[in-house]
């Protein structure tokens, strides 16, 4: 799951453009923080995304698994 598949749909009922939007601010990352506390695990892909930066250091200090490999995720083979 990827808090943007829940954020995006949020951020235009309220109006919005799109995420470039000043309200994408308030609505993207807070999302992406509460969708969070149901995750079992994170799987960290490649790239440069602030956004994923910070749910990566949410999801430590909740003692949330961190994954950056899908190898290293249990179960997957």
């Amino acid at each position: 799951m990827i808090g943007e598949w829940v954020a995006l749909p949020v951020l235009a009922s309220a109006g919005a453009s799109g995420p470039t939007d000043p309200l994408a601010e308030k609505v993207m990352y807070p999302v992406a923080h509460r969708l969070l506390q149901r995750c079992d695990a994170v799987l960290r892909l490649p790239g440069e995304s602030r956004g994923a930066d910070q749910d990566v250091a949410i999801a430590r200090e909740r003692g949330i698994p961190v994954y950056t490999a899908l190898r290293d995720v249990p179960g997957v083979a």
